[in-house]
């Protein structure tokens, strides 16, 4: 008799998971993490007792969220010991939505100690946060991270204090910087169709040479472009670009191949990668002494290597890979790429438009180029340095994407 009433009791509790379908998270917004550059660490006497924060821009919005703190490179354990999240009343300025300010608890806690190397989630909590909108994320640490881990080129301003004000409506006084710290993701509950879609990259997917504070880097505008459209607003757009990034060697952050793991496949939802990387790679050849016929040769092979690993490892997760042609960089003045250098763009741009190894191509080279100097961007589209884009060039990339083969 007891047997039958145990198989009775598991069959009526799995009659009601398969009527409740499990919760669907998406992330909405993130940022790849890095050691910061010794000019972009805080010092450790400002994140001693201090309030951090920090102002990011989603793309899906939701009604209830969770956020993603990280201590990846972190040497020992970091204690946040307060934390909150608000809608931000001003993007530039650390003043909050009373109304809308939520703490944030961890295993119904509210202070959480997170291992060295390891990322942690915030508890579910509802909140109203649109679409396209501004979240503020106040955290207080009462000790100094050992080993920072942040993003610094966030291009939003960051606000910190002493004390724990986490939950105050502003912060006067406050001292600020443009970077972010400790901070990885945040993640809505979402419809089950909706997905993200991970833009993965360097400094032109990071968006230097965008506004600071105005969310016009490439993949904010696709992100706006894919909310105006009823086809394509389940989808959310997350930035994993890192400045100065390279495909094969530890540059600014970890190699391209080494942050598949944390920046691509463990984002909630990811769906689809675009891929833009490389010009790293390439600048940093140019930039050597000795440049021999078969050092360009044997980079590009290895470029196409690496390539073939990333998509190799998305779709194996069921991540569709969306390459991206290089943009032109003949003229920066940092790398000073000569002709051998752009024929290894010209011959890296040739093996992503022709391989049958992505889901679709995206020719950015060819939207932001000068038709009469191929090897060079327009100046209409040139940040200045001519290699980054500007605002306007990030929107003629952004704006040739067919939405069409994101869906």
């Amino acid at each position: 008799m007891k047997a039958w009433i145990l198989v009775g009791a598991l069959a009526l509790a799995q009659m009601a998971s398969a009527a409740t379908p499990p919760t669907h998270w998406v992330a909405s917004w993130g940022s790849a993490q890095q050691i910061p550059e010794d000019h972009n660490l805080l010092p450790a006497a400002d994140m001693q007792d201090a309030t951090l924060r920090q102002i990011v821009h989603l793309s899906l919005g939701g009604s209830k969220l969770r956020i993603r703190f990280s201590n990846a490179f972190g040497t020992q354990a970091l204690t946040i010991d307060a934390a909150h999240v608000a809608r931000s009343a001003d993007k530039a300025s650390a003043k909050i939505l009373p109304d809308t300010d939520r703490a944030l608890t961890f295993d119904g806690r509210p202070s959480i100690s997170i291992p060295p190397g390891a990322d942690y989630l915030s508890d579910p909590v509802s909140l109203d946060a649109p679409a396209l909108g501004n979240l503020t994320i106040s955290i207080h640490l009462p000790q100094a991270p050992v080993g920072e881990t942040g993003h610094p080129g966030s291009r939003a301003t960051s606000y910190y204090v002493h004390g724990d004000h986490t939950a105050d409506a502003d912060l006067p006084g406050a001292n600020h910087v443009d970077h972010w710290y400790q901070l990885t993701g945040v993640e809505v509950v979402a419809p089950p169709a909706a997905a993200t879609i991970v833009a993965f990259g360097d400094s032109i997917t990071d968006g230097h040479g965008a506004t600071t504070n105005g969310d016009d880097r490439w993949p904010d505008i696709l992100a706006a472009r894919l909310q105006a459209s009823a086809k394509t607003h389940t989808l959310a757009v997350v930035n994993v670009g890192i400045g100065g990034n390279h495909l094969l060697t530890d540059g600014l952050g970890p190699n391209a191949l080494a942050r598949l793991d944390r920046d691509l496949f463990a984002r909630p939802g990811a769906r689809t990668m675009l891929i833009l990387e490389a010009v790293n790679d390439l600048g940093k050849l140019s930039r050597e002494e000795v440049r021999t016929r078969e050092m360009h040769a044997s980079l590009v092979a290895d470029l196409i290597a690496a390539y073939r690993q990333m998509i190799l490892r998305a779709k194996a997760q069921g991540v569709k890979v969306i390459g991206c042609t290089l943009t032109p960089y003949v003229g920066s003045d940092y790398y000073h790429p000569d002709a051998a250098s752009e024929a290894d763009r010209v011959a890296l741009n040739s093996w992503i438009r022709t391989s049958d190894l992505f889901d679709a191509v995206v020719d950015f080279d060819k939207a932001i180029r000068d038709p009469a100097h191929p090897e060079r961007m327009l100046p209409a589209y040139d940040s200045g340095d001519h290699l980054h884009p500007s605002a306007a060039g990030y929107k003629v990339m952004a704006d040739m994407i067919p939405l069409e083969v994101l869906r």
